[in-house]
């Protein structure tokens, strides 16, 4: 079985705050499209892992899944919705002590995203990726912030640099920007030295927001195996980023 993917717009609706009033807004809306080939039949693929999920499956949150009184799944994308699904979720389920991580493209919304990362790491919440699961794009910064991290060698990442508002990427900005700190010091807050929060977020950057630099289970754990897990305080509200992931959908051979 063999899928093709080809990006025909992205960027994402967003409302940027103007420079010279504070109070105006200006609402610039760009559409998103996907088209997935499949060469050898019109169904989805969902993978096995994936499969076996929701069939395990006793509620659903959003792109979450809880299996049991203390495991919950990610089955999709996050968006701006995330943190609270994941708070409802915690709500009714509040021994849930790990994450699984089964289908994770990514993100349509960073900021949400990394506010949500924050959530996991306050709660003491443990990340898991087993054989056949898949980490993508801003999924990557999710998994990060568990309190202690399991992969699995067989499992998949995926990263890519980031893209703003603007359409401008990492390599757009001077060293020392606001825009680098910001995702610098969110690895710091998930356990990363100063050193280590600058090589992964380099690494991340290595290839643009359009391509992907996939990465297996392994490979992962040489960035994460030597991470501590102490817990910061969560940066302000304000200070989280607006940056957009472009979600990556697995290519599949």
């Amino acid at each position: 079985m063999r899928w093709k993917l080809s990006l025909v717009g992205a960027l994402f609706a967003v409302s940027v705050a103007g420079a010279a009033s504070p109070a105006a807004a200006q609402t610039v809306t760009v559409t998103e499209e996907w088209i997935v080939v499949e060469e050898t039949t019109a169904s989805r693929y969902v993978s096995p892992l994936q499969e076996r999920t929701e069939q395990a499956a006793v509620a659903a949150f959003g792109p979450f899944r809880v299996i049991d009184d203390r495991t919950a799944a990610l089955v999709g994308v996050t968006d701006s919705r995330a943190p609270s699904q994941f708070a409802a979720l915690l709500q009714h389920y509040p021994q849930v002590g790990v994450l699984e991580f089964v289908e994770a493209p990514g993100t349509h919304d960073d900021r949400a995203n990394l506010a949500l990362g924050r959530m996991i790491r306050d709660r003491g919440i443990a990340t898991r990726v087993e054989n056949g699961g898949s980490v993508r794009s801003g999924a990557v910064e999710l998994f990060l912030a568990g309190a202690t991290r399991e992969i699995d060698p067989a499992s998949e990442f995926a990263v890519h640099g980031w893209l703003d508002d603007w359409g401008r990427g990492a390599e757009d900005y001077p060293a020392g920007a606001p825009e680098h700190r910001r995702y610098l010091d969110y690895y710091v807050e998930m356990g990363m030295d100063r050193a280590e929060a600058e090589a992964f977020y380099a690494m991340t950057n290595s290839v643009p927001f359009e391509d992907a630099r996939w990465l297996t289970g392994a490979e992962m754990r040489g960035w994460v195996d030597d991470l501590s897990d102490v817990a910061e305080t969560p940066a302000a509200e304000g200070e989280r980023p607006r940056l957009a992931y472009l979600d990556l959908a697995p290519v599949l051979q």
